[in-house]
Formats: C-alpha cells, sequence, structure tokens
C-alpha cells in the first residue's frame, strides 16, 4: 500500500499543507524544527488513531485552531481509497471514508503504518505503560474491534475506580454489593484484552527475535536473542491461551483475583490489578533488556519489535499490494553504521518508505528515491 496524497490543516505547525507523493522511498530534509516529525505523524495517526509522541489529541491541534484535518489518499494495487479524520481541540472527533461520514473507528486499518521513532527506545528502557501502548495500539491495528475491547476496559476501570473511591469514604455494604455487577464488567473486558495480547505475543515472538539476531549481527554471541513474555499481578496458569475457551476461563480468573483483593482495594480506593497494570517483560540472552542492554543493543531490540509488528501486518493481509507504509522519523541518526546498513536492508523492500532527516547524508545510499526539501514547502514551527 502507498499513500499518493496527505493533506494537512491546522495539525500541528502546519496551517495548510498538501503534498503529492510516489511509491518507494521518499526523504524529508530540512533543519529541526520545520515540521519534519509533524509531517509523518499525521500519518501514523491517520493509520491508529493515535499519536506515536503524545498520548492526549489535543496538542495536535495547531494553537489558536478549533480542529485539525489529516486526509490521505491510499491505494492498494489498482484500488484506492480517501480517508480523513477530524480532530477536534472540544468535542468528539470525526471521521470520512471516500467523502461519507463514518464512526471514527471505521478509518482503523485503512491506511495501515507503522512508525520508527527516537521515541521506540522507551519500548526498552521506559514504563509498563509504553509497552502496553505499543502491544495495543498493534492489536487493535490487526483487528479493530479490538479499539472496542480497550474503550470497554477503560470505561469499566473508570467506573469501578468510581465505585471504590465512594466506598473508601463510604463503606456502605448495599454500595459494595454493587461492586460484584462492575467486577463482572470489569472482568469480561479485561480477559479479552489479555487474551487477545498473549495470543499476539505469542505470533509476534519469532519476528522479534529474528529481527533482533539480524540487527544485532555485531554483538557476541550469547546476547544476540531476544524475547518478549507477557507479565501480570493475576495468576493465569489456569488458561490455555491458545483454545477457544480461554476468553471464558480468564474472565473466571480475573474475577477471582479481584475478589481476593477487595478490602485492599477499598482501602486504597483503586484497582489494584488487571491488564493496567501489566507489562511486557524483554530479555536479551538471559537477561531482561531493561537496566543490563547497551545502548546499540536496546536500539536494535525497539526497532525489532516495530518489524516484527510490520511483519503480522503484512502477513495478515496476504497481499503484497497491501503492506504497510513505513515511517523513519529521525531514526538513521541514532544508529551506528552497521545498524543503518542492516535496518536500510531490511525496510528498503517496502512498498512506501517515508524518511525524515536533519542531514541527508545520513541516509543509507541504499534508500534511495525522491528528496522533499521541507524548507521549500513549510515554515518552522
Amino acid at each position: 500500500m502507498w499513500v499518493s496524497r496527505l493533506a494537512l490543516r491546522d495539525f500541528r505547525s502546519y496551517d495548510s499543507l498538501d503534498l503529492e507523493l510516489s511509491p518507494g522511498v521518499t526523504s524529508f530534509v530540512a533543519p529541526n524544527g520545520w515540521g519534519k516529525t509533524n509531517l509523518v505523524e499525521s500519518i501514523g495517526y491517520l493509520s491508529r488513531l493515535r499519536s506515536h509522541r503524545v498520548s492526549q489529541d489535543l496538542p495536535l491541534v495547531r494553537a489558536g485552531a478549533e480542529q485539525a484535518v489529516v486526509s490521505a489518499r491510499a491505494h492498494r494495487g489498482e484500488r484506492f481509497v480517501t480517508a480523513e479524520v477530524t480532530i477536534r481541540a472540544k468535542g468528539a472527533n470525526r471521521a470520512r471514508i471516500n467523502r461519507s461520514g463514518v464512526r471514527v473507528r471505521e478509518i482503523l486499518g485503512l491506511v495501515p503504518c507503522v512508525v520508527f521513532a527516537p521515541e521506540d527506545l522507551g519500548l526498552v528502557k521506559g514504563d509498563p505503560a509504553e509497552r502496553r501502548d505499543w502491544l495495543d495500539s498493534l492489536l487493535a491495528a490487526r483487528n479493530p474491534r479490538f479499539a472496542g475491547v480497550l474503550a470497554d476496559a477503560e470505561r469499566a476501570l473508570r467506573q469501578r475506580n468510581a465505585l471504590l473511591r465512594s466506598l473508601k469514604q463510604n463503606p456502605d455494604p448495599a454500595l459494595e454489593s454493587t461492586l460484584d455487577i462492575w467486577d463482572r464488567a470489569f472482568a469480561e473486558a479485561a480477559a479479552a484484552l489479555v487474551v487477545g495480547r498473549h495470543r499476539l505475543l505469542a505470533d509476534l515472538e519469532p519476528h522479534i527475535a529474528g529481527h533482533f539476531s539480524q540487527l544485532a549481527a555485531d554483538a557476541r554471541e550469547s546476547r544476540r536473542s531476544a524475547r518478549a513474555s507477557y507479565s501480570s499481578r493475576i495468576d493465569y496458569s489456569a488458561v490455555d491461551f491458545r483454545t477457544d475457551t480461554a476468553a471464558e476461563r480468564a474472565v473466571e480468573v480475573v474475577v477471582e483475583a479481584l475478589a481476593q483483593r477487595r478490602r485492599k482495594e477499598i482501602d486504597r480506593g483503586l484497582t489494584l490489578v488487571g491488564p493496567q497494570r501489566d507489562d511486557v517483560v524483554l530479555s536479551i540472552g538471559d537477561v531482561p533488556a531493561k537496566g543490563y542492554a547497551s545502548h546499540g543493543e536496546s536500539w536494535s531490540l525497539a526497532l525489532a519489535l516495530q518489524l516484527a509488528g510490520w511483519d503480522l501486518l503484512r502477513e495478515d493481509s496476504g497481499d503484497p499490494h497491501d503492506q504497510p507504509v513505513l515511517v523513519l522519523d529521525d531514526v538513521f541518526a541514532e544508529l551506528d553504521s552497521g545498524r543503518r546498513a542492516r535496518l536500510a536492508h531490511t525496510v528498503a523492500q517496502a512498498e512506501q518508505v517515508l524518511i525524515t532527516s536533519a542531514v541527508g547524508a545520513e541516509v543509507p545510499a541504499e534508500l534511495t528515491g525522491s528528496v522533499v526539501d521541507l524548507t521549500a514547502i513549510a515554515r518552522p514551527r
């Protein structure tokens, strides 16, 4: 898949931009502050309805504007579709497909995109929330129904936490009896999400291992293996995540875990277990990556995670014209020459690659293509 036209209005630093693109490699070159990352961030947002840089939508709307609009024309072989999202400073966002209004969630997956950025180092060195967000974003990209599962889990968690806070202030037995209802609602959404996460990690693991081994080819042999495993405060050992009944069994496991911790949760006014507190544990060789990996190894692992997601999205489509757009946002500046060359060799097979760089010479010669000088078409923020 490739994007032939990208149009922005009041997005980040852009009051208006209409850009024609081609298949293959396009490099956006300009000094820092000219909006390179803002441009590619817009495609990533249209793909997954979330930014790779911020957790809230408001910073995406240009200062002083009421809304931002991102529109892209995406091609799959001979077919094409135009997807558009309106990000509102206040109120609900809106979406259109080929000029017809749709629910925002319906544009998920229309413009598949995988973004590599300096922020990806947080997947290895950062907090569990960053790894959960990466996993959940890929989960929804592969199967848009999980966007609804995530929304249900967040809604049930908010309601349950509000009830726990009320019980902390007023330990009313009648009020506590309603907690059973929210235990079940939260457990059902949590179980569906955890099952999805486990299955996704099982699919990702061989790809993570393969890409890390390739990218870290200059590391000593004992440190060229990498893996990712799921970690939870709830014991899911009784659940076989490969079976059709996994979600049903996981619901009961979550309900039981909540019941065991009820007194403590009321005392704290907070839900203490569930997918919102789980983590993805990354290992290199026999040691945890966080705290032990070198800077180069951390970068190799972060890139391996994103490349593994790209592999799965390509496999899911089964169509050579339906692979995700690849965005390399100022990544080569962070890599040594060996990793640059190996990453370039891997991504060169993509139908469309969009690269940002402050220095054109940092882009490997293997990724030849068109070069866009943003200083000629954009103003610095």
